[in-house]
């Protein structure tokens, strides 16, 4: 009994193997040094994200289209991950929500915003600074799109940008792993890909 009992642990790690081989998260690019300000005021660097695996996206709070729906779906990701505590753990996974209207969205804003979807501080950071530095971090490094629609082009006065309806995963090593499309036609986000999301992290929370 005891050798049938270990052989079948043996198969069972030889397939979990094999499906993270077939699973593979090809590092698609390092993300560059960055300073931020948090829903706190408080600076945020690269440095304070490294060592965590993370999840990054792009919003603004005055959004009528897709951003609620978004961040609905961060808060989903935080349900599903296992709770921070008051003293969180070093290397917790983190959330990342970047604005991409920093002239509204102040501190202040994000965090009334963040309120909204009973964000957990301790995991889930929301991001604003200059348009300068957003951009470098969003464009350039998690190749996070957002661009302005021209006065004349807005349907309604919430329809300020067109921005990527992405989610992508960053590892402890400050690398972008994989990027995931949160809506639009076809998307099955609670049975498709929010489990493939929930699956990417972990696999990058095992890797040293």
């Amino acid at each position: 009994m005891f050798l049938v009992l270990v052989l079948l642990g043996m198969a069972y790690l030889m397939s979990f193997a094999q499906f993270e081989k077939q699973h593979a998260l090809p590092p698609l690019g390092k993300i560059a040094d960055f300073t931020l300000t948090n829903q706190d005021n408080k600076v945020v660097t690269l440095a304070d994200l490294t060592n965590h695996v993370w999840v990054a996206d792009i919003i603004f709070t005055r959004c009528a289209g897709p951003c609620p729906r978004m961040t609905a779906q961060m808060r989903s990701i935080q349900e599903k991950l296992a709770p921070v505590g008051l003293a969180p753990a070093s290397g917790v996974v983190q959330l990342v929500t970047l604005t991409t209207d920093p002239d509204y969205d102040t501190p202040s804003v994000m965090k009334q915003y963040a309120n909204r979807f009973n964000a957990d501080f301790n995991r889930w950071m929301f991001l604003t600074g200059t348009k300068e530095q957003i951009g470098l971090l969003a464009a350039n490094s998690l190749k996070l799109s957002a661009k302005p629609i021209a006065p004349a082009d807005q349907k309604n006065p919430a329809d300020l940008f067109i921005h990527t309806t992405i989610f992508v995963v960053v590892d402890k090593h400050a690398r972008l792993r994989g990027i995931f499309e949160t809506g639009g036609e076809g998307i099955d986000w609670t049975n498709t890909v929010r489990p493939r999301l929930l699956s990417a992290i972990h696999q990058l929370e095992r890797e040293p």
